[in-house]
């Protein structure tokens, strides 16, 4: 199921109208008040979520998912007609999948759709890494630093994911959003670098294994 939150009725009905056509179980919803009371009734494998909605906010929203422990590993994806630098890094700071400025054509939104919950899907073939003090479990979808768990965001943890596969590698700021962010940002690598602080700081100790190589990218130091 997938939950469209938007307030424009037009493109609320169109976006589930697609997501319908293409396969896709979906319900249009017109603001936070209905979304917090759907999320009650039956929680939804993605949620597309409008910026700028009557009442509270989509960002205000976001965070309020990716605060409770029931809902933050459902994926996000803002739609908004705002399209600076600024509101993409909010966004995707706050907790968000991916992000798409209207107008946007249905073929992009479900493609993007499509992309994000490939990303969303387990790994069961990647079911355990350690790498210096540092333990990731994709299974459990959690992480220990010297035997400690770390609360991580989604992305966040898609991003250690990636260093630590590749730990002794240098993976540029591009490959990286690439890979975790599922498509290129078109240039915009400080959503890399504000990732890569919070990281740091979340991860303590361990925060010494991520590496900055100027120039180029980062390493997790396979040491």
């Amino acid at each position: 199921m997938i939950f469209c939150v938007e307030d424009d009725a037009s493109i609320r009905e169109l976006v589930v109208y697609t997501l319908q056509s293409t396969g896709f179980a979906a319900r249009g919803l017109a603001d936070g008040r209905e979304l917090l009371r759907a999320l009650d009734e039956e929680p939804p494998d993605l949620v597309l979520l409008d910026i700028m909605l009557p009442g509270e906010d989509g960002i205000s929203l976001l965070k309020k998912l990716k605060a409770s422990f029931q809902l933050k590993h459902i994926p996000v994806i803002m739609l908004t007609a705002r399209g600076t630098e600024y509101d993409k890094v909010v966004g995707l700071d706050a907790g968000a999948d991916d992000y798409i400025a209207k107008p946007f054509g249905m073929m992009e939104l479900i493609s993007r759709v499509k992309a994000v919950l490939r990303r969303a899907m387990p790994q069961p073939s990647q079911l355990r890494l350690q790498v210096g003090p540092v333990e990731l479990d994709c299974a459990r979808h959690a992480v220990l630093v010297s035997g400690a768990a770390v609360e991580l965001t989604r992305k966040e943890f898609d991003l250690l994911l990636q260093l630590m596969q590749s730990a002794g590698s240098v993976l540029t700021r591009d490959l990286l959003l690439e890979t975790v962010w599922g498509y290129d940002f078109g240039g915009e690598t400080r959503t890399v670098d504000v990732h890569i602080r919070t990281l740091r700081q979340k991860l303590g100790d361990g925060g010494a294994c991520i590496e900055t190589v100027r120039g180029f990218g980062y390493r997790f130091r396979g040491d």
